[in-house]
């Protein structure tokens, strides 16, 4: 709580009320996340069996010395699952790894051995986007909310950078299947929840004012 009380300079009151609308905001974000990173990782490791021609792709990784610092996440992927006494099968793996783990394999370092193969788990990207940079930037922001929303970290500090990175999650689940978004938007209340928001802080009046032609 103290950086909303440091924000309202002691306003209680207020600080507390900001504080319960990051918590909405941070809920009416979840569906959108969820279907995005099961999204996001189930097209990577339908690239990554392809590329390596196994079900059990991260073995690949050994056999390239330049990809061997992967490894280090696989092992301990599979050793929670090993600590939880069930079986470290492939899939097993695969939802053990971490999001961290799948936006690293887009990191400069890694482009020469995987870009190639990777950059078609988004079919519907546009080739004249289809550069590593391009994709590995917009995965680092959605992680970096992803986590502070799961962290209970704050988000709401400005509304109109978490409007842009809502965009953001609903442009890259685009490039992998143009539905996601359509589907997203009927499982989800993001929209709604900052309207309150901005209602909630402007005033009535204000938001409609704000809302004029000319001022959207």
């Amino acid at each position: 709580m103290k950086p909303y009380f440091d924000r309202y300079s002691g306003n209680r009151k207020k600080a507390i009320r900001h504080y319960k609308q990051n918590i909405q905001l941070a809920e009416s974000l979840l569906p959108s996340l969820s279907i995005y990173e099961v999204a996001l990782r189930n097209s990577l490791i339908r690239e990554l069996e392809r590329m390596s021609g196994r079900k059990d792709w991260y073995s690949y990784f050994s056999t390239i010395p330049q990809l061997n610092a992967l490894n280090t996440h696989i092992d301990a992927a599979r050793q929670h699952i090993i600590k939880r006494r069930e079986v470290a099968t492939v899939d097993k793996i695969n939802g053990e790894l971490t999001m961290g783990f799948w936006v690293l394999l887009f990191n400069a370092k890694y482009e020469r051995y995987l870009w190639k193969d990777l950059r078609r788990a988004f079919p519907r990207l546009h080739k004249s986007y289809r550069q590593r940079k391009n994709v590995s930037a917009p995965l680092n922001e959605i992680r970096d909310l992803r986590n502070r929303v799961f962290h209970n970290e704050s988000i709401s500090w400005s509304l109109k950078r978490l409007e842009g990175l809502h965009t953001t999650i609903l442009e890259v689940c685009s490039w992998i299947n143009p539905a996601l978004p359509l589907w997203i938007a009927t499982v989800e209340r993001f929209d709604k929840v900052v309207l309150a928001v901005k209602r909630s802080w402007y005033g009535w009046r204000k938001f409609i004012f704000m809302l004029s032609p000319g001022r959207c």
